[in-house]
C-alpha cells in the first residue's frame, strides 16, 4: 500500500475519519441510552460499549491537550502554570473531600478517600500538559 502525500487526499481521509468517529460516538450513546431507559444506571455500566466509550473519549481528550498545547499564542512558563492549577487541585480536593465526610451518609474515611481519588484523577492530566509545556519551550528554545 503506497504512502498518501497529496494534502488534499490526505485531509479529505481525515475528514472521513472524523465523521466515522462521530457516526460511531452517536451509535454508542444510542446504545448505552437504550440499556439505561431499560434497566437503569448499573444497566448501561454494565455494558462493555461503556468501557469502549470511555476509553475512547479518554484517547480524545488526551490527544486534544497535546493539539491544544501546540496552538497556545504565547509560551507558557510551565511551572508557573503547573503550580497554580496544582495549588487549586489541592484546594478543590481537599473541599470535596471535607463535604463528602460531613455528609449524613458518609463518614471520614470516605471523604478522604474520594478526594484522594478525586486528586490522582486530575493531577494526572496536570501532569501531562506540563509536560507538554515543557517539551514545547525547549523545541521553541532550540530553533
Amino acid at each position: 500500500m503506497k504512502k498518501i502525500t497529496d494534502e488534499r487526499l490526505i485531509l479529505r481521509n481525515l475528514q472521513n475519519t472524523r465523521i466515522a468517529h462521530v457516526v460511531q460516538t452517536i451509535g454508542i450513546l444510542f446504545i448505552l441510552g437504550y440499556n439505561f431507559f431499560q434497566g437503569g444506571l448499573e444497566e448501561m455500566r454494565g455494558n462493555p460499549l461503556w468501557l469502549v466509550f470511555m476509553l475512547t473519549m479518554v484517547v480524545y481528550l488526551y490527544l486534544t491537550m497535546s493539539v491544544s498545547v501546540e496552538h497556545e499564542k504565547k509560551i507558557k512558563n510551565p511551572k508557573k502554570s503547573f503550580m497554580i492549577s496544582l495549588i487549586g487541585l489541592i484546594i478543590i480536593s481537599v473541599i470535596v473531600g471535607y463535604l463528602v465526610s460531613i455528609s449524613s451518609s458518609s463518614d471520614g474515611m470516605t471523604g478522604v478517600l474520594l478526594g484522594f481519588i478525586l486528586f490522582i484523577c486530575c493531577f494526572i492530566p496536570l501532569y501531562y500538559i506540563y509536560r507538554l509545556r515543557v517539551k514545547q519551550k525547549q523545541d521553541f528554545e532550540n530553533k
